[in-house]
């Protein structure tokens, strides 16, 4: 099918990626963008479901960062109702990942306590505003005041600021001392090991990225000592090997979506604007993702 994209968000993964320190590596010649909205232009004889005019998102390993695209059935869904495209292109890739990551993984119970880390990023608020829905308490971490203000307007119960030297000491003062029941974490780095400490006998860590810089080691007697897991994140592992589970996680976002549930949306660029669009996702400092929209020609004009 032909699309005419109106819409691409770029995160920390496209960005690596693009540096070729993704763990999977595309082919060149390359083009960035996984995640993006617009209308199908045209379809191929044996395509169903899917009809010229009708809005979609796509997401696909690369090459979204188009004014036009040829994409398969598969990497096409029909958009929420009322989304914007702006919207629709960046919210899919990290509300999957954050269900999948609290419901799947981290077997989150209504009325835990949730510290999400990099909580001002799309990833980040995504568990945020998911965690919510999932009924646990949500303690946002964030490096800034402006981050941290961000995340609760987002539904976050409290904010704690992990730039203090004793942010521990916070954080157990936020718990009355009995610590946190799940981690969302897609900084590592310095906040790996002390978060992991942070948490309550039965504790999970969910290892979701690496943005914190890094990648940290564990002493393994601090899971025996605290009865916690260590537990990993790949949303991209879990469609291709649990393609079923991964459709429903879908279907329940696109349920929420379609309920009201909305993606805030960071620092917007024009198309010609791409090269500060991908230095800004780089950076991290966005509240949000970055999102590029584009104003495409239709083909003849």
């Amino acid at each position: 099918m032909l699309l005419r994209i109106r819409a691409v968000s770029l995160g920390h993964a496209d960005i690596l990626v693009s540096a070729g320190r993704y763990q999977v590596t595309p082919a060149l010649p390359f083009v960035p963008g996984s995640e993006g909205s617009g209308t199908v232009v045209a379809v191929g004889t044996a395509v169903m479901g899917f009809a010229p005019g009708t809005s979609v998102t796509v997401t696909r390993p690369s090459g979204v960062l188009a004014d036009h695209v040829v994409a398969k059935p598969d990497e096409l869904a029909p958009m929420p109702e009322g989304m914007s495209f702006a919207e629709a292109a960046a919210y899919r890739s990290n509300y999957a990942t954050a269900l999948h990551a609290l419901q799947d993984r981290g077997a989150l119970r209504p009325g835990e306590t949730l510290l999400v880390l990099g909580s001002a990023g799309g990833v980040g608020i995504a568990a945020v505003q998911i965690g919510k829905r999932l009924g646990a308490r949500v303690i946002a971490g964030a490096s800034t005041e402006q981050k941290r203000r961000f995340a609760c307007e987002q539904g976050a119960d409290l904010a704690l600021d992990y730039s203090i030297p004793d942010w521990r000491g916070a954080l157990k003062a936020m718990t009355g001392g009995r610590g946190i029941d799940l981690v969302f974490d897609p900084v590592g780095g310095p906040l790996f090991e002390p978060a992991f400490r942070s948490l309550a006998w039965g504790g999970r860590h969910l290892v979701v990225g690496f943005v914190g810089g890094p990648i940290a080691r564990l002493p393994a007697n601090l899971a025996l000592l605290k009865g916690a897991a260590l537990v990993g994140v790949d949303i991209r592992q879990f469609a291709l090997n649990e393609p079923e589970r991964h459709r429903a996680n879908l279907a329940c976002i696109d349920a929420w979506c379609t309920a009201g549930l909305r993606p805030p949306l960071g620092r917007s660029f024009d198309f010609t604007e791409f090269r500060a669009a991908m230095v800004a996702a780089s950076h991290g400092t966005s509240l949000g993702k970055v999102v590029v929209e584009i104003d495409a020609i239709e083909p003849g004009a």
